[in-house]
């Protein structure tokens, strides 16, 4: 299935010598504390809180409009350590989906309007539901799809989710231009 190209307003976006595309819109903590591997979209009205703690997202990862990035944090009887937040190479998370997460394998797909909790581990090749609430401490699986509140295993994905990961971020990226 062929994605529709989707047009932004070019001077609403910076591009970056590795292909990353963020919006102007979009706000970025601590942006010294966050590396985007190449070829990334940044939507408009995200927020990645890098002054917390270092977010490293990979290649080909797609960040829609009001998604939220923070990450983890663990309690202290003298306070409050934010731990580093790794996610893997194409990586998409939907429209108003807020991640607290440990940490993110590589080709997942995290739906719409999605809280994924402190601690939780999405490991490869997983899948998220639209309005979907990961408890905290949540591990997902790889070839799982997750789904509900509480979020709990719905399905499982097919052996070729990897490519079909690839090919949709990959895909959505090229069909990604501006006006």
């Amino acid at each position: 299935m062929e994605l529709k190209d989707v047009f932004y307003n070019s001077s609403d976006y910076i591009e970056t010598a590795s292909g990353n595309k963020v919006c102007r819109k979009s706000v970025l903590c601590g942006s010294q504390n966050i590396m985007l591997h190449g070829k990334t979209i940044i939507q408009s009205d995200c927020i990645i809180r890098g002054d917390l703690a270092n977010v490293k997202i990979g290649r080909h990862c797609v960040v829609s409009s009001r998604a939220v990035i923070r990450p983890s944090f663990k309690k202290f009887f003298k306070g409050v350590a934010f731990l580093p937040l790794n996610m893997g190479d194409s990586v998409f998370i939907g429209e108003g989906t807020i991640v607290n997460a440990a940490s993110i394998g590589s080709y997942v797909y995290i739906g719409k309007n999605c809280v994924i909790g402190r601690h939780c581990i999405l490991k490869d090749c997983c899948a998220i539901a639209d309005n979907t609430f990961l408890p905290q401490g949540t591990v997902v699986p790889s070839f799982s799809i997750f789904s509900g509140n509480p979020g709990k295993p719905s399905g499982e994905l097919p052996e070729c989710a990897q490519s079909v990961m690839i090919e949709h971020t990959q895909s959505y990226y090229q069909h990604f231009k501006p006006r």
